[in-house]
């Protein structure tokens, strides 16, 4: 039979798929590379001229999630009528929709990086996500400050910042890992952690106490919660 030849980006893709499967089902530690290869249908080097390595296939399924989750807030940035701080609101409101709609998925994938061991990667991959969101939350900004909803005088500096919230509760969660699962005490300090977050970007952006909402009540609590059902399956 003729060999077929995929486009390079599909091939790229199916790989991706079946990575993303065995990690949900396995976990990123105990599905190896070889398995990974075989579900491909690859060979060692096929698969190397895509991937150097495991790390580096973990980074490109975050990037990709991370595409996803913006395709996801699309028509909040398309909607019209939306002022600065409405628009922001509703980014980070589906954000928090899409990431509890996804938990099945990224639990699995992304639980390693809160280990000790891993927290290079972890802020590698976080780079390459906030990288993508930069210059979206930077225009908005930049947007609010141009009606006068906002005051600083770094709009993209602010972006930054938004993003570095998330990697700056880390530690909080890598610690609730590794105390067994134990969540009670590590919900309230990251709750009470982003509202400290929310309230410094209200006072950074020139506006009263509580119009940033980085979080609402539950949100927390249901992504941890989630976390420890499916570490339990």
């Amino acid at each position: 039979m003729p060999r077929i030849v995929r486009h390079p980006e599909l091939r790229r893709g199916e790989i991706l798929d079946c990575a993303q499967a065995l990690f949900l089902t396995r976990g990123y530690d105990h599905a190896s590379l070889n398995d990974v290869i075989a579900a491909a249908g690859l060979s060692k080097g096929a698969f190397y001229h895509y991937f150097a390595s495991k790390e580096a296939l973990l980074e490109a399924l975050a990037e990709r999630l991370a595409r996803q989750a913006l395709v996801r807030i699309q028509d909040v940035l398309d909607e019209p009528g939306l002022d600065a701080l409405a628009r922001l609101n509703a980014v980070l409101t589906r954000s928090r929709q899409a990431k509890l709609e996804t938990l099945a998925v990224t639990w699995p994938l992304f639980e390693t990086l809160f280990r000790p061991e891993n927290l290079v990667l972890f802020h590698r991959i976080n780079g390459a996500a906030s990288a993508l969101f930069l210059p979206i939350l930077a225009g908005i900004v930049a947007k609010g400050v141009e009606d006068g909803t906002f005051d600083t005088f770094d709009p993209e500096g602010v972006a930054e910042m938004m993003l570095q919230l998330g990697a700056a509760t880390h530690g909080i969660i890598a610690r609730a890992m590794a105390e067994a699962g134990d969540m009670a005490a590590a919900v309230p300090a990251l709750e009470r952690r982003v509202q400290l977050y929310a309230l410094a970007l209200d006072r950074i952006l020139g506006l009263p106490d509580g119009s940033i909402r980085l979080t609402e009540p539950g949100h927390v609590e249901a992504v941890m919660t989630a976390r420890r059902m499916n570490a339990g399956r």
